[in-house]
């Protein structure tokens, strides 16, 4: 009786000692996963020399929204240094600025100061939020000219939406073929040129 017992044992002890010897170490399992972790990039920064504070001119022609495209990063300032136009400018009410740039209207022209930073990581964490009266609905003017393609910045936020409010040009404007919009803004081209509105929403 005790000979079979003592074969079984052996066989158990031959098996465990192939099975520890098959697998990897916990040190060379977690060593890739390290690795990975430590190679993801820490963000992108803008270049040298990026830091400083710059001057942007910005004037609502005819009393209309307009959008002054300057990158004014994270955790920038902009402030009126000098008032063009006889209509007073008043922050928030007929002038304002976000990540795309400075915006004005009802005839607000002025030179504002870009006191631009860039400071902490990317909005993408979910905690940052835009200012009180973000969620509201713009007006925006974006014209092809010569039938070429072009960019109108503006920040749509998210869950936001774009539709045409006026067409100006006469050629049709027509969603997904000559225009179209992004978290950066409008785009137009093949001489669509129409007002925009933008019901911005940020879910």
């Amino acid at each position: 009786m005790r000979k079979p017992v003592r074969a079984i044992t052996t066989v158990l002890l031959s098996l465990c000692a192939t099975a520890a010897i098959a697998a990897p170490a916990a040190s060379q399992l977690a060593t890739p996963m390290i690795a990975a972790t430590t190679a993801q990039p820490g963000g992108w920064r803008p270049g040298p020399g990026w830091d400083r504070d710059i001057e942007v001119r910005c004037g609502s022609v005819d009393y209309r929204y307009r959008m002054c495209e300057v990158d004014t990063g994270r955790g920038g300032d902009v402030r009126l240094v000098r008032q063009i136009s006889k209509t007073p400018c008043r922050e928030g009410s007929n002038w304002g600025w976000n990540r795309a740039g400075v915006w004005v209207n009802e005839g607000c022209e002025g030179v504002f100061r870009v006191q631009r930073r860039w400071h902490g990581d990317d909005h993408g964490g979910g905690d940052w939020r835009p200012g009180p009266g973000f969620e509201t609905a713009i007006r925006v003017r974006c014209g092809s000219e010569d039938y070429r393609y072009r960019m109108c910045q503006v920040d749509t936020g998210r869950g936001s939406d774009v539709r045409i409010a006026r067409q100006v040009s006469k050629t049709r404007c027509v969603e997904g073929q000559n225009w179209g919009w992004n978290r950066a803004g409008i785009w137009v081209n093949g001489g669509c040129d129409a007002e925009f509105m933008v019901n911005r929403r940020w879910r």
